[in-house]
């Protein structure tokens, strides 16, 4: 999995860069190309020499060395690494880096890279769990970085460990088995729907709902991240897109997502139907803004097209279709329901009875339910999170 793989590890100022020789050393054992980038404040804890001689490369500290000033180029080194790894990242460069602030030679790599990146966090767990560092940790995450923590536990000495720089063994099987994971869809073309419909009743004025569109989008990336090419059809909505894999189609209405799902689903291997539509529009738009010159106004309103139920019946014996639902009672009843009449091969449950899941929340706690009635419920995580889960999922039917 990392033979001939070309790695940078970028080391910050931590006392855990201690650990990073035995790490190299790993990597060098799977027979991978290592770089090593290190902050000025690293020197203070790891010898460069070490490194150097267990990579079997020059140490990189700064854009120009001493020595006849020769010029290292970070916009090279970035596009000479498969992976870059961050290990140990202090509180100061995780939260540069989530900041875009590029004052050292680590920093500016980071930025101009396009390869996966990891960062394995070490720092006091009173600094780790500090919201300004935990929000950082978040926008990362975000960015698609993919965080490795140590899990919390105890230490021999009985001192709690959350905070602690994760072991360079595990270290290694988490990036080896999230490389595996990256190319689990490739070849997969993959349609996702996400955001709100904007029903419109006038020029200014419409009927809508809360939904930011966060899920669809975190479901895209993921997939996108594991190879494969998606779709995304997205109602009203600011968030932006980073993988070049994802082609955005903005809708406004219920009736132009059904229209764009129509076109796209035959061409789809697989269909997750994250965005929450509009089950009814009005009868009548007025070209007009409408004047407040009486108390009440009757507002018609009809049904929108069951754009789940029509993909449903003209789904494919090899596609794979995926629903939510959003309940706030008989929530597993229903979703069961919903399951079966729009033929689907699994459904996503959220209830907005669960505190932290729902509209307008940066986490989500799900149940997803098979067309074989397995149920399966997770906690409360953020939204990225819970777009692995449902990918995960979505990857046992391949």
């Amino acid at each position: 999995m990392l033979k001939g793989k070309k790695i940078i590890i970028g080391i910050t100022g931590s006392i855990s860069a201690y650990k990073i020789p035995y790490l190299v050393r790993l990597f060098i054992k799977e027979a991978a190309f290592v770089k090593v980038v290190m902050t000025q404040n690293a020197k203070q804890f790891v010898s460069p020499i070490t490194l150097s001689t267990l990579s079997k490369n020059p140490v990189i500290i700064k854009h120009f060395n001493t020595e006849g000033e020769k010029y290292n180029n970070h916009i090279e080194l970035a596009k000479w690494a498969d992976l870059i790894i961050i290990a140990p990242a202090s509180a100061n460069t995780l939260s540069k880096m989530a900041n875009g602030i590029a004052d050292n030679i680590l920093l500016t790599t980071y930025l101009a890279a396009k390869c996966p990146v990891y960062i394995a966090p070490a720092m006091n767990v009173n600094m780790l769990n500090h919201p300004t560092i935990q929000s950082n940790i978040k926008k990362l995450q975000s960015f698609g970085n993919i965080i490795i923590k140590s899990p919390e536990g105890e230490l021999a000495n009985g001192l709690i460990a959350e905070g602690r720089l994760e072991e360079p063994e595990n270290i290694i099987e988490i990036i080896k088995k999230d490389l595996k994971r990256k190319g689990s869809f490739t070849g997969e073309k993959v349609m996702v729907t996400s955001g709100p419909t904007y029903e419109n009743i006038d020029p200014v004025r419409f009927i809508g709902n809360y939904s930011s569109g966060l899920m669809g989008f975190s479901l895209a990336e993921e997939l996108a991240n594991r190879g494969a090419k998606v779709t995304l059809i997205t109602g009203p909505g600011n968030i932006k897109i980073y993988n070049s894999s994802i082609s955005r189609i903005d809708v406004l209405s219920a009736e132009q997502m059904y229209n764009a799902c129509i076109e796209n689903f035959p061409l789809s291997d697989i269909a997750i139907m994250s965005a929450a539509v509009a089950d009814y529009t009005p009868e009548k738009t007025e070209k007009n803004k409408i004047k407040k010159k009486q108390s009440s106004i009757n507002l018609k309103l009809k049904p929108t097209k069951d754009i789940l139920a029509e993909l449903g019946r003209n789904k494919r014996e090899n596609q794979i279709l995926i629903g939510f639902a959003l309940e706030t009672d008989n929530e597993i009843e229903n979703a069961r329901k919903k399951l079966k009449s729009k033929n689907l091969d699994f459904i996503v449950l959220n209830s907005l009875n669960d505190k932290g899941a729902g509209f307008k929340l940066k986490t989500n706690k799900i149940t997803i339910i098979d067309k074989f009635d397995n149920v399966k419920s997770f906690s409360l995580k953020t939204k990225i999170e819970v777009a692995r889960d449902i990918v995960d999922n979505i990857a046992e039917l391949l």
